[in-house]
């Protein structure tokens, strides 16, 4: 057995490999982020906050699309094409990822941020609140806007 490093030509050894996400746990994910429902999107499941969709699934085709940042998706494009790439939408931040390649731990920080964009603050400032063990505003508690002052 050789100790040498792998080269481009010798394959990775499997524990370098990603394991392939299945569609219960891309389902379970999306529906663990507060107030996600599953419906329908001509065809596809979507996960959606209050209607506004953060990401879609193409079961059959293992894949998923989710809302990303203009600056992420341009990232992680470049950096890992052959996992994700552009929508059609993808002025819009839209992106294609494919499960059987992605690293789970960035598509659960991925899920998240999609999820954060779509989703209304106060849910996730208290989805925040209850993750860091600081207690959330009461519901109807005004909200503090950043770069405000008021006048004296």
């Amino acid at each position: 057995m050789s100790s040498r490093s792998p080269t481009p030509s010798t394959p990775l050894p499997l524990a370098h490999v990603p394991p392939a996400l299945r569609s219960e746990e891309f389902q379970r994910l999306a529906l663990s982020l507060p107030e996600a429902e599953e419906q329908d999107h001509f065809g596809k499941p979507s996960f959606r906050v209050r209607g506004k969709i953060f990401a879609t699934h193409w079961v059959a085709e293992e894949h998923a699309v989710l809302k990303l940042s203009l600056e992420e998706q341009d990232s992680l494009v470049q950096a890992q094409p052959d996992v994700f790439s552009v929508t059609p939408w993808g002025h819009q931040g839209w992106t294609r990822v494919e499960l059987r390649r992605v690293d789970r731990t960035l598509l659960e920080e991925l899920l998240v941020g999609a999820w954060r964009r779509v989703a209304p603050k106060r849910v996730v400032a208290q989805w925040d609140a209850g993750r860091s063990g600081k207690p959330a505003a009461p519901p109807g508690a005004p909200s503090r806007t950043r770069g405000r002052r008021r006048a004296p």
